[in-house]
């Protein structure tokens, strides 16, 4: 088995797996565990795959240090699914839901949530997206029922850092879609903490929440059974047919990321590799231009132009060019802002963001030399 031919992809998700999680599956895909049967096919019933379950739930917990009044589920839906599951579950007795509005994912979260919930956003937001306004300014109600944040904004490469917003008393609701497990995490002050598993931690199509236990049972009469945390915990997370492979391809994900040493390590690479690219761009002249906040800067989705503020397109269209022939491929940035993003998620090596960088290098040299 060998993985000659593979490309460095820098896709924002479903984005790249670690060559060891691959090899594995492929050497398990016929006989899972010797039992003659693949993970796909087995009956999420079973004994067997109720201790593949209950594993990937304990190395969730481990890996995170989630404290024991969180309950974790496997869920389907993706995030998107979520915007509405979270005021569906939480709307309790309050009549609304403050929302912090960094960019495209917390948008459009907020719109989902007024179907279900009154949201008031704490601060007006504005656009383009390059920043988190300072918390001083932002209107705050204690009465809310959750305060709603995007961790890090995939399509525009805005991450809050170092810490969560301050809660003002209610339950702190965070969407690490795109920076699961790639740094520590603090649970303090937050009520619901979910993601997609397709960009750090498997495959499509599982989507992880991590819920306080005193926040179940508040959901509404209208909550569709799959949606309800407190049916989906009453049930293991098998109130219907889980994605039993993206269970246990995020199970092997999470024992490579163990063996790598944990969340400590693969933040501290995460810093190196996003470091590297930044540091590309801040000494380029201008050639290179991020118009991210430096405080906000995400460590996992890099964005950035090519040839000044707004962007030289023929410049990009020709650096992209340039990377699918060096074999590195989904660089181009979001539909809806352009330019170039390169996502750094945990399975990318710093050998390969290095491969990115030289290009960088090379594209930045030719063009100030011409």
């Amino acid at each position: 088995m060998s993985t000659a031919g593979r490309k460095i992809n820098f896709a924002a998700g479903p984005a790249k797996l670690p060559e060891e999680v691959l090899l594995k599956m492929q050497e398990e895909q016929l006989n899972f565990n010797g039992l003659g049967v693949s993970v796909i096919e087995m009956s999420h019933r079973s004994k067997e795959f109720g201790v593949l379950l209950n594993e990937t739930i304990s190395l969730v917990r481990e890996l995170m240090n989630v404290p024991d009044n969180f309950e974790i589920l496997f869920m389907q839906g993706g995030g998107t699914g979520q915007f509405a599951a979270i005021p569906l579950n939480l709307k309790g007795n309050h009549e609304h839901a403050d929302y912090i509005v960094t960019g495209a994912w917390s948008s459009k979260a907020a719109e989902e949530a007024q179907k279900y919930i009154k949201v008031k956003k704490v601060f007006q937001p504005k656009k383009p997206y390059v920043t988190v306004p300072n918390q001083e300014g932002w209107v705050h109600d204690e009465k809310a029922a959750y305060l709603y944040y995007c961790a890090n904004e995939t399509v525009h490469g805005i991450e809050f850092t170092p810490t969560a917003p301050e809660s003002h008393n209610v339950p702190l609701v965070a969407d690490v879609s795109s920076n699961f497990m790639a740094r520590p995490f603090d649970f303090k002050d937050h009520g619901v903490v979910f993601g997609g598993a397709q960009k750090n931690l498997g495959a499509a199509g599982l989507t992880i929440v991590i819920v306080r236990k005193d926040l179940i049972g508040k959901q509404q009469e209208i909550t569709p059974a799959v949606f309800s945390y407190q049916e989906m915990i009453a049930n293991n997370s098998l109130y219907n047919t889980p994605p039993t492979g993206g269970i246990y391809t995020t199970n092997l994900v999470l024992k490579w990321i163990k063996a790598k040493g944990g969340l400590n390590a693969i933040y501290e690479l995460n810093l190196k590799k996003s470091g590297l690219i930044y540091g590309i761009i801040d000494n380029s002249d201008g050639f290179y231009h991020c118009a991210v906040d430096k405080k906000y800067r995400s460590i996992m989705n890099v964005c950035f132009r090519i040839g000044g503020p707004s962007g030289n397109e023929k410049l990009e269209e020709e650096f992209l060019k340039g990377a699918v022939e060096r074999n590195m491929i989904s660089l181009k940035g979001h539909r809806s802002v352009g330019g170039i993003r390169a996502s750094l998620y945990n399975a990318i090596s710093l050998e390969e963001t290095e491969v990115l960088a030289t290009w960088m290098r090379e594209f930045e040299k030719l063009h100030k030399t011409n």
